[in-house]
């Protein structure tokens, strides 16, 4: 709703004036792509940010939106966005962030391999704190739609950017392309496979690779290994009721010592639980509501 006393702008509009700093207070915040290379259009595959079979309006609208090229996914045919799943439209690192009051409020930068990036603004919640971040592949839930900081209408802000920084102000998604001034339904494709979004790896983080696993009713559970500096970590993920909070556990103990456990009513995965133990036997295992697994001393050296 407008400022009493204010006019009723169009949503838009309003969406437009509230992201004029959004560009230079995020630059600010975060250190410079790892990459320099010249600009150019991105080539990674960008799904949706938002779950499989989910339609809403791409809005690409110009001029006055700042950056110039950002996208406002916003309602479509009666859809209320409020609250939805957003998920990375490509596989990279997630940076999580807060800007506070204005500009993008809580949002995410995906940095990819190829050294583009993807930005996500106006979050209600984000899987981790600001400060934080995470592996990520392609559906990986990053978050959910909301209308923080500088917004009055909840919308996802959402930018491609080159390996130098610049907005790419042709984005494409799902194979649709969203030039300046258009605006088109694009139905997601992203997570459409059914499973856990996450993987052991992405969860555990750099450099770890899975070594054993366990089935259980309802999940399975990881052992990974860090050759590079003999960490291990086990994490647990959920196959049934995922999003839905229930009871998962995680465990790691190096043999003579004391166990570390992540245990708690959790939607998709628990862990990471993160020990070293180069040279030693390891018990691992975890657990999915009543179904649990727990491995003899193994994995020894």
């Amino acid at each position: 709703m407008p400022e009493s006393g204010g006019p009723a702008w169009p949503a838009t509009t309003r969406s437009a004036i509230f992201c004029l700093v959004a560009a230079a207070l995020a630059a600010a915040l975060l250190p410079p792509a790892a990459s320099a290379q010249g600009a150019h259009i991105l080539a990674l595959s960008h799904k949706s940010p938002f779950n499989c079979g989910k339609t809403f309006s791409a809005n690409n609208w110009s001029p006055g939106h700042s950056p110039s090229g950002a996208i406002d996914w916003q309602d479509y045919g009666g859809d209320d966005i409020n609250g939805e799943t957003v998920r990375a439209t490509a596989a990279g690192t997630a940076y999580f962030n807060d800007a506070g009051s204005t500009s993008y409020g809580k949002w995410v930068e995906v940095r990819h391999g190829d050294g583009t990036s993807t930005r996500y603004a106006h979050l209600s919640t984000m899987v981790k704190a600001a400060g934080g971040s995470l592996s990520v592949g392609q559906g990986t839930i990053i978050g959910t739609v909301g209308s923080t900081g500088g917004s009055t209408a909840p919308h996802l802000h959402y930018e491609q950017r080159t390996a130098t920084g610049a907005v790419d102000t042709s984005p494409t998604v799902e194979g649709v392309t969203v030039s300046l001034g258009q605006k088109k339904a694009v139905t997601s494709t992203n997570s459409c496979g059914g499973g856990n979004p996450y993987t052991p790896e992405e969860v555990c983080g750099g450099g770890y690779a899975v070594i054993d696993s366990a089935a259980l009713t309802g999940g399975r559970t990881y052992l990974l290994y860090d050759s590079g500096n003999g960490g291990n970590c086990v994490v647990t993920l959920k196959t049934a009721n995922l999003g839905t909070p229930s009871p998962v556990s995680a465990f790691l103990e190096p043999q003579g010592a004391s166990r570390t456990t992540d245990s708690g009513s959790y939607g998709y995965y628990a862990g990471p639980v993160r020990r070293a133990a180069a040279g030693q036997c390891v018990r691992w295992g975890g657990s999915v509501g009543t179904s649990s697994y727990t491995s003899p001393f193994e994995h020894c050296g």
